[in-house]
């Protein structure tokens, strides 16, 4: 057990079942939450034969919960009194059990196991337009349509692929990730099913309301609304392009919940990290937040800000700095998360670290587990480039050559389907087979979450983790703010999640731009600094000289200690 803040015991004593919890990055939502079903099972609020049920977003969210729930809860009540699972375990759970009432038999329907209308876009080559073929799927999917329906929104749209793949999908009876919560919003909309699931689920715990689709929304709230703990943070809400619509949810929240519940402090972050976060407040809604023991950070933490001719230079500068804290004298086992709003801008910095000899993880590659690493090492050398191009079917000549018909556990099946997925993506940027076995990182999430060195990610990726230095490169217009953002709504989601790279750093972070980007078209395109730089640099150090002081001054064994 841990020492619980005045906030957190009020959330786990509040004895209303409806609660608002705005917890923003590192102040101990996860740990709140575990708290909060603690009380409610210890005041009787929720009883047997009913259940809470906790949902997430991703399995290693889901798997965090667990884990925290377990150091609070005797096994009989993990066991017989909570539900924990992500929004797509639980559409499943919904479509096993009821499918019949909008006419589906989940004996004759294939459920997800990989990504299948990405597969498809692979088999007929779409290459630039698969993007837009699966955002139009998932979009029309996304309400609560029949597949008729479906279908006949995506003939109006005029995207002949799109409806090519939904055809084929309904006639092989396959459903995807998409048709999950579409199908699970239609089986609620029958309210002697719903009834069922109230009777079952005396509470509900929402973990990141700000990742919530509307149909998202609509399921949690058919089952529990008016039961209902959210928790979660709209400075974090970066995933639009998935359909998230965080102001809008935050409203109905407002409506339905009885309290709301606000955290300020964080556990994670130095004070100099967080007068860089705080910084942004006015563009992302977040709260100002301080360190719950600032004392304890030595020297306040490190936040600098540097701006480079060009992109040469500025690799150069982070790989040495990078190296200079890995060094032995310092903090050699601390963990670095160089990040950039997209892997093309990061490329300059991927490379320098490569070539330096430093220890490293491409979250981008495949990090694969022993036995998958295996048969797809196995799968690589038995195949060329030249026989994958010629043949008729690219991908399904690689799941063949992979023997993925044989793979008879379901677990072990999904995760080779991804592999797979990620081998054809390379070799149809003409990666060799031989290169693509040199990218293969063995080890699962936990290890690569766990390990220390450098890594290397992307902004959204790096949501939910934390590293004890970040290094954000390429604040320039066009890359951060990215240049599709136009609108207001969407400069502030871009701010959001600059926002949330600032936010995973514990000891520091150093944020840089450049005055020379190379692109496809231009080895020497100038750029103008970001906006965004106008409200962090000057919370920052922008001396290279003062950086270099205040390196030479810390205390490093004790930033190592902590």
């Amino acid at each position: 057990m841990v020492d619980t803040t005045s906030e957190q015991t009020q959330v786990r004593d509040y004895p209303e079942l409806s609660l608002l919890v705005i917890a923003p990055a590192g102040c101990g939502k996860t740990e709140t939450l575990a708290l909060r079903v603690e009380g409610l099972l210890s005041r009787q609020d929720v009883k047997s034969p009913q259940r809470i049920l906790v949902t997430t977003f991703t399995n290693r969210a889901r798997d965090n919960m667990r884990d925290r729930l377990s150091r609070y809860l005797t096994p009989h009540q993990m066991r017989e009194a909570v539900t924990v699972c992500n929004f797509h375990g639980l559409s499943a759970r919904i479509i096993q059990a009821h499918g019949n009432v909008v006419g589906v038999d989940p004996a004759l329907w294939t459920m997800p196991q990989s990504d299948w209308v990405a597969q498809q876009c692979r088999a007929r080559n779409l290459k630039s337009l698969s993007a837009d073929v699966q955002s139009k799927i998932s979009s029309v999917k996304r309400h609560g349509f029949s597949d008729e329906q479906v279908l006949a929104e995506l003939e109006r749209s005029g995207n002949e692929y799109a409806v090519g793949i939904e055809r084929q999908r309904q006639s092989e009876r396959r459903l995807t990730y998409d048709d999950l919560p579409r199908l699970a919003e239609l089986i609620l909309a029958n309210d002697e099913v719903t009834r069922l699931y109230q009777r079952h689920f005396g509470a509900v715990i929402v973990d990141e309301f700000q990742d919530l689709t509307p149909q998202q929304l609509r399921i949690v709230q058919r089952i529990g609304y008016g039961r209902t703990t959210y928790a979660g943070d709209m400075a974090q809400g970066i995933y639009s392009f998935a359909g998230a619509r965080p102001e809008l949810v935050m409203g109905q929240l407002q409506a339905e919940c009885s309290k709301t519940i606000e955290f300020a402090e964080s556990f994670r972050s130095s004070p100099a990290v967080l007068k860089a976060v705080n910084s942004l407040s006015d563009m992302t809604g977040g709260q100002t937040l301080t360190a719950a023991n600032p004392g304890s950070w030595p020297s306040d933490g490190f936040a600098g800000c540097i701006n480079f001719t060009d992109t040469e230079e500025e690799a150069r500068y982070i790989t040495q700095f990078c190296a200079g804290i890995l060094s032995q004298e310092r903090a050699p086992r601390q963990r670095i998360g160089i990040s950039a709003r997209t892997k093309y801008r990061r490329r300059f910095v991927d490379q320098a670290i490569r070539n330096s000899g430093l220890q490293y993880s491409l979250w981008d590659e495949g990090v694969l587990d022993r036995s998958i690493a295996q048969k797809i090492r196995s799968m690589l050398r038995e195949i060329t480039l030249d026989k994958f191009r010629n043949a008729d079917d690219p991908p399904e000549f690689v799941r063949q050559a992979a023997r993925l018909d044989e793979e008879q556990d379901p677990d072990e099946r999904t995760a080779l389907s991804n592999a797979i997925d990620w081998c054809v993506d390379l070799l149809r940027d003409n990666v060799t087979p031989d290169e693509v076995e040199k990218r293969i990182q063995i080890g699962d999430t936990d290890s690569l979450i766990t390990q220390g060195g450098v890594h290397l990610l992307t902004g959204h990726a790096g949501k939910g983790q934390q590293f004890d230095w970040m290094i954000i490169v390429g604040l320039e217009e066009e890359c951060l703010p990215n240049y599709h953002a136009v609108s207001n709504a969407e400069i502030a989601e871009e701010a959001r999640t600059f926002a949330v790279m600032l936010s995973r750093a514990r000891h520091g972070v150093l944020v840089t731009s450049s005055d020379v980007v190379p692109d496809d078209y231009n080895p020497k395109r100038p750029k103008q600094r970001s906006r965004f730089l106008e409200n962090v640099a000057p919370t920052m150090m922008t001396s290279r000289q003062e950086i270099r002081d205040w390196l030479a001054a810390a205390d490093w064994q004790a930033i190592a200690a902590k």
